[in-house]
């Protein structure tokens, strides 16, 4: 791994998370592979040699707990997804050199040679732990069997993760008042022999490895917290009969334990590498070089599994002697309409169901790259992709591209035969400079802003030089000008290829070039179009009003029937935990919006203990270093707090000052990231919704 710029001499790899065999592909998937693959794209339009791929994830319990739900084997339930995706992807545009699954001989025979090397190595060992055991089913409960409390945030959890709190990966047996997922009866704790690797002992080299880290800052930042509170070693088996076996295992109940999926998915990297190395020739892509030399590793995650890609598989690399990432960039998730996707209730745009709607991929892309930076949420809705579409796409990009060749093959039945001028020679190179700077800062907004950017050049050129009203009067002069447009649009065919690759490829054809645009090079953008092209068409169609209104329909009626459907079917698995019988209760719980009320409540005396105040924001400012911290300056009327709140990446930090909040104020100080919090901001929900007051009460008004 170099800390060159793209491109190095060294071969790449870009991979995205694995998906898990489990269940239909929606815009939330999408994201990342998209984001992946134009990443990739624009690396190989740089000039670097690099190699796109990535697998589906066979094993852990989700895949275990789906299959038995539908009576099935789970590597026939997963095979079944796998090839489903398989078409799905291309139909995006996203183009693996290779796409594998965990449970091929590949990864598998890579995944029990790592693990050896770290065992032999002295990074494994076996413990004594207490693990979740259902005495009604008669089983130990791995993963997402267990459902509880997290005993960092008191979030309801599941066995390996706190998914609706503070996110922390959890250790078996971490997990308070376990309940099993297969009866819905409580759990009990029994103790158990398990392996684990000493993650603690890569504590200094993790540092290291996060300060030189490339990709997003919450990639970056967010591991620290983590390192700074002591590495915990990480419990790298299960009680499950589905997995891969871990190898050698000589305890008593070895037969019952397969490694942790989080062990062999990111395995599957290097796999599928190998599987495209072997297809191709090393000639052509030597895997080893990429990872056990000096290749270039970027991994596209989501940001809740931050932590396996940059406390765990790192530290996993190193002990087994393989190349660290040079960058991971962590995306943000999709929301609809402003909430949160609940597949359950079908809030959510599937895969299947874009494409039926007659869309084009690559209008998506373009959304979902486009949308916002990399790791910040995004939400989607029919009207703003609708506003973007028709605003970015039809009206600037398509708009130029249509009118300047529409009025070449008019005029010259293709190129004239002119040179480039010197102002627009150097606006294409500015544009290839900018292409060039979002690679390397993982900014894919950015590199689509070098086409969208020079677009708009070219609509401002051809409207300021107006060829049509020179075309008698001064021919040269014309000539000139539409030779300096042909030359434009050649070049935001050649940039817009990672974002738009179909719609580039008929911009490309258009203007009568040979083979694929994916194959041209950011110097292409300068080299003289073909002098003869046929009669272009237009690139994109406009979505109207009344289209927009009934995909808002259809979503809503949607939307509702599941949320019926998922109410009925709470009540149902409700009935059936209370009878004992076996019931899907995390698909009850998945189906609820809202939090349940706590049942342990709280006496009067406790509440008057609790000192709530109107505050007036003063001052906001982010915290450097933090993705979603900001540091309050907050008038409580007898004094102006420092609280410190996760409001970046929800608000406009710069629009806080003057809103009127609610203020905790006799909690304990904190101190997050090297900030000293005094006291705490109430929100709403996942979005923060600021909580205040009707009228306008002054600060320091206790609430009551």
């Amino acid at each position: 791994m170099s800390r060159e710029e793209f491109p190095t001499d060294d071969p790449a790899v870009v991979t995205c998370g694995l998906p898990y065999a489990n269940g239909d592909l929606h815009i939330g998937h999408l994201r990342g592979y998209i984001g992946a693959d134009a990443f990739d794209r624009s690396l190989e339009t740089l000039g670097q040699q690099t190699a796109y791929v990535c697998g589906s994830d066979m094993h852990g319990t989700p895949v275990a707990v789906n299959a038995e739900q539908e009576g099935v084997d789970p590597e026939a339930f997963a095979l079944e997804w796998h090839e489903q995706y398989e078409e799905t992807f291309p139909k995006f545009g996203v183009d693996f050199d290779n796409y594998g699954h965990t449970h091929d001989e590949t990864n598998t025979e890579l995944t029990r040679e790592i693990v050896r090397t770290l065992d032999e190595a002295g990074y494994v060992y076996e413990k004594e732990i207490q693990v979740a055991y259902d005495p009604d089913a008669d089983q130990y409960l791995p993963d997402r069997y267990v459902v509880g409390t997290c005993p960092y945030c008191g979030e309801k959890a599941r066995g390996d993760e706190c998914d609706e709190g503070c996110q922390r990966h959890l250790e078996p047996g971490e997990v308070e008042d376990p309940s099993s997922s297969i009866t819905g009866n409580p759990a009990e704790y029994r103790e158990r022999s398990h392996k684990f690797f000493e993650v603690s002992e890569f504590s200094d080299y993790l540092t290291e490895f996060l300060d030189g880290l490339e990709g997003t800052s919450n990639a970056r930042n967010q591991p620290r917290q983590w390192i700074e509170d002591g590495l915990q070693d990480w419990c790298i088996t299960r009680d499950m009969d589905w997995g891969i076996d871990y190898p050698g295992d000589e305890s008593e109940e070895g037969d019952d334990l397969v490694l942790y999926v989080w062990v062999d998915a990111p395995i599957e990297y290097i796999a599928s590498s190998k599987q495209y190395s072997e297809r191709v020739g090393a000639d052509e892509y030597d895997w080893e070089e990429v990872w056990k030399d000096s290749g270039e590793i970027v991994h596209f995650i989501g940001r809740d599994i931050i932590q396996h890609h940059t406390i765990f598989w790192p530290a996993m690399l190193e002990g087994a002697d393989y190349n660290a990432p040079r960058a991971v960039a962590a995306t943000g998730f999709i929301t609809i309409n402003g909430k949160g996707l609940s597949t359950s209730r079908n809030r959510a745009i599937w895969a299947d169901e874009y494409l039926q709607e007659g869309f084009h991929p690559d209008l998506l892309r373009y959304y979902l790259t486009t949308t916002g930076g990399l790791q910040q949420d995004v939400d989607f809705s029919w009207d703003a992709f609708q506003e973007k579409v028709n605003g970015e796409l039809v009206g600037n990009v398509g708009n130029f591209l249509y009118r300047s060749t529409l009025f070449a093959y008019r005029n010259y039945e293709g190129t004239p035969d002119a040179d480039v001028s010197e102002e627009v020679h150097e606006r294409i190179q500015d544009a290839v400079e900018q292409f060039r700077t979002g690679v390397n800062d993982y900014s894919l907004r950015e590199v689509a802003g070098a086409t969208t950017e020079l677009a708009k050049f070219g609509n401002e050129y051809i409207q300021r030089n107006e060829p049509w009203n020179l075309v008698d009067d001064d021919p040269e002069t014309a000539e000139q000008v539409i030779r300096d447009c042909v030359q434009i649009a050649k070049a935001v065919a050649v940039l817009l290829e990672p974002i738009a690759p179909e719609k580039a490829q008929q911009v490309w054809e258009q203007l009568g070039e040979d083979g694929q645009v994916g194959d041209a090079l950011l110097e292409h953008a300068l080299e003289a179009p073909p002098a003869e092209f046929d009669e272009p068409a237009e690139l994109f169609e406009k979505i109207e009003d009344d289209r927009v209104e009934e995909l808002n329909e259809k979503l809503a009626e949607r939307v509702a029937a599941a949320s019926d459907d998922a109410d009925a079917d709470a009540d149902d698995a409700e009935a059936d935990a209370d009878e004992g019988s076996s019931a899907d209760g995390d698909a009850a719980e998945a189906a609820a919006d809202l939090e349940a009320i706590a049942e342990d409540r709280i006496g009067f005396e406790e509440f008057q203990d609790v000192d709530m105040r109107v505050g007036r924001i003063e001052s906001a400012e982010g915290i450097e270093g933090a993705d979603d911290l900001v540091r309050l300056e907050v008038d409580i009327g007898v004094e102006t707090r420092q609280i410190v709140a996760g409001l970046k990446q929800l608000h406009d930090v710069d629009a806080l000052p003057g809103t009127s909040v609610v203020v905790l104020a006799n909690l304990e100080t904190a101190e997050l990231f090297g900030v000293e919090s005094n006291g705490m901001v109430l929100a709403a929900g996942e979005q923060a919704d600021l909580l205040t007051t009707h009228e306008d009460a002054e600060p320091g008004t206790k609430i009551r």
